[in-house]
């Protein structure tokens, strides 16, 4: 605005062309910006990017991710401006229900309805994360479950509970099942399926994002049915040493034991594995 009033614009004119008023310019010419609290507001963007994707994260968390994202910041200053604007974890405080936890505004609409029925493979996919207590800390596993056969199609493990974790099981998932545009996917309102991250991976392969109702457990209970038979055949069965441990007792049974020797009642005491090559087409089985 300077640079066009020594050319010989009037600052008035240039504000109306801009939209502003004249006395916040002028305000902001007496007093600019310092380089100090333009610095400042750059990190507070990065922790306010960090904390829209994952609210579950505290301030120590949403630093490590603004690190990553090339602004970095001691761990106090962090703590500071977190702490000016409110942007707390949500398991930080209770605020509803007997858990603590108050639900998030949902992405997508409930198209499932709890029907969690399919008649071809790659209709209808399911999706949710649980998690164990090791030795060196807690193990995630998201997985993603595919209702036609009851077949875990996809799934990540990591050491912390982030986006990318869901996002990461997903595009196993997709790599497996190529073709799954229109295919729908159902979760519950986890901050992790609610990221715009997860919603971006979403519409990248073209499926169709479902979400469960606000204090209905049974909205996903198909997918909670699988983490029961984990808890019960792996994770309780032995006290684990450290996370790799726990990974590899995970991909094993899963691999070897869930899909091609745990026959199931609901797919006519077939595996999963063996439901898919009796009861689809070749065409149906490549897709």
């Amino acid at each position: 605005m300077s640079e066009l009033a020594v050319d010989g614009i009037p600052v008035a004119v240039t504000c109306r062309v801009l939209k502003i008023a004249r006395q916040p310019y002028y305000r902001w010419l007496a007093r600019p910006v310092t380089p100090a609290e333009l610095e400042r507001a750059y990190r507070a963007n990065a922790l306010f990017d960090a904390h829209r994707d994952d609210p579950e994260f505290g301030y120590r968390f949403l630093v490590d991710e603004a690190r990553d994202a090339g602004v970095p910041m001691a761990d106090r200053t962090a703590w500071r401006i977190c702490s000016e604007h409110g942007w707390w974890s949500a398991f930080g405080k209770k605020k509803c229900g007997k858990n603590g936890k108050k639900p998030g505004p949902p992405v997508h609409d409930d198209l499932v309805r709890r029907d969690f029925t399919a008649q071809v493979p790659n209709q209808l996919w399911l999706a949710d994360i649980t998690e164990h207590r090791t030795g060196e800390g807690k193990l995630y596993l998201c997985a993603v479950k595919d209702v036609y056969s009851n077949r875990i199609v996809g799934y990540s493990i990591d050491s912390r509970m982030k986006s990318r974790l869901a996002v990461a099981a997903l595009n196993n998932a997709v790599a497996r099942r190529p073709d799954v545009a229109g295919s729908i996917l159902h979760t519950d309102r986890g901050s992790q399926f609610r990221s715009r991250k997860f919603a971006r991976a979403i519409a990248c392969h073209g499926l169709v994002g479902s979400m469960g109702r606000v204090g209905a457990a049974g909205d996903n209970a198909a997918m909670e049915s699988f983490f029961a038979l984990l808890q019960n055949n792996v994770l309780d069965r032995l006290t684990w040493t450290t996370r790799d441990e726990l990974r590899i007792a995970i991909v094993t049974w899963i691999e070897r034991t869930y899909h091609r020797r745990r026959r199931q009642a609901a797919l006519g005491r077939l595996t999963p594995i063996e439901y898919e090559v009796i009861m689809t087409t070749p065409a149906s089985q490549a897709a």
